[in-house]
C-alpha cells in the first residue's frame, strides 16, 4: 500500500482498492456460509420434529447484516489506508 501511495495513486483508487478487497472475501464467506447453513437447517429439521428453521426472511436479514458490517469495517480500513504517510509505509516494508 505504501508503494502505491509513494508512486502517486490516486485516493480513489486506494478506496476502490481497499474495498473490493475487503468485500470481495466477505462477499464469498457469506455465500458459503448461508450454504452450509441451509445444508444444517435440512439436517436439524429431521431430527427435531415440529420445527421449521428455513425461513428465507431470516437467512436474508442475517446476511444483509453481515454485510453491512463488512462494508463498514471495510470503510474504516480504507480511511485508514488513505491517512497512511508514504514514508512511514515504505520504511516497514
Amino acid at each position: 500500500m505504501g508503494i502505491r501511495i509513494a508512486l502517486g495513486a490516486a485516493r480513489g483508487d486506494i478506496l476502490r482498492l481497499v474495498l473490493r478487497q475487503g468485500l470481495g472475501l466477505g462477499l464469498v464467506g457469506t455465500a458459503l456460509g448461508l450454504a452450509g447453513a441451509a445444508g444444517v437447517t435440512r439436517v436439524l429439521n429431521n431430527l427435531v420434529r415440529g420445527v421449521q428453521s428455513s425461513d428465507a426472511l431470516v437467512f436474508a436479514a442475517v446476511a444483509l447484516l453481515l454485510l453491512t458490517v463488512m462494508l463498514a469495517a471495510s470503510c474504516l480500513a480504507a480511511l485508514r489506508a488513505l491517512r497512511l504517510d508514504p514514508v512511514v509505509a515504505l520504511r516497514y516494508e
